[in-house]
């Protein structure tokens, strides 16, 4: 089976449906943005052809610029439409990423809204899909997550969740906030302005008793 290297538009140009193959290709992957390595498009190739046991299609689409006022649920949605009147497979699924803004989405076949409802959907994409894209541009893992989700979910598992994100837990520390010095530095002036409000009349008091 070829790789998104048999087919890819210019990267320069918005992507909207129309600059988009007019039916489901054989390569798994469109990486119109150039974000995935020939490792990676393999092995994301292979997990998404696995989708093809429970008779589901599943492909990948990465662009770099949308067309104006073009969602990516919306370019997604019209790619089904368009693979689904030129007689492709009733129940697609599509993964979706925007280089340029590192969001995600995730669009699938009327058919499959029983199994993957639009909540899941969107949580996929928002979440397991996304963050890892945003860490660091991690394309790789975030499609997979995203894929190993919903397929386990269309083959009768429990939906894994979101991913878990680590807590940050500040460590303690002896240099004082900002707030604790304004705190310090009035404190400060309080026992400096007592102190010679209460040493000068003393020392005023001793000078003029003499």
């Amino acid at each position: 089976m070829g790789f998104a290297a048999c087919w890819m538009p210019a990267p320069a140009l918005a992507i909207a449906a129309s600059g988009l193959p007019a039916s489901a290709p054989q390569e798994r992957i469109l990486d119109t943005a150039d974000v995935l390595s020939r490792a990676a498009i393999g092995e994301l190739s292979k997990t998404l052809e696995s989708f093809s046991a429970e008779r589901v299609d599943a492909h990948l689409i990465t662009v770099n610029r949308l067309d104006y006022g073009l969602s990516l649920s919306q370019l997604g949605n019209s790619v089904l439409e368009r693979w689904s009147e030129s007689g492709g497979e009733p129940n697609q699924v599509l993964f979706l990423i925007d280089s340029q803004t590192n969001s995600a989405a995730v669009v699938t076949s009327p058919g499959l809204v029983t199994q993957l409802d639009a909540s899941l959907l969107r949580s996929t994409a928002r979440t397991t899909m996304a963050q890892p894209i945003r860490d660091g541009g991690r394309y790789r893992q975030g499609s997979l997550d995203a894929m190993t989700r919903l397929l386990t979910v269309l083959q009768g598992g429990e939906d894994p969740g979101e991913p878990i994100t680590a807590e940050v837990v500040s460590q303690p520390t002896n240099i004082p906030t900002k707030e604790e010095t304004k705190s310090s530095n009035a404190f400060t002036w309080i026992v400096v302005l007592l102190t010679v409000g209460t040493i000068v009349p003393m020392l005023t008091w001793w000078v003029f008793s003499r």
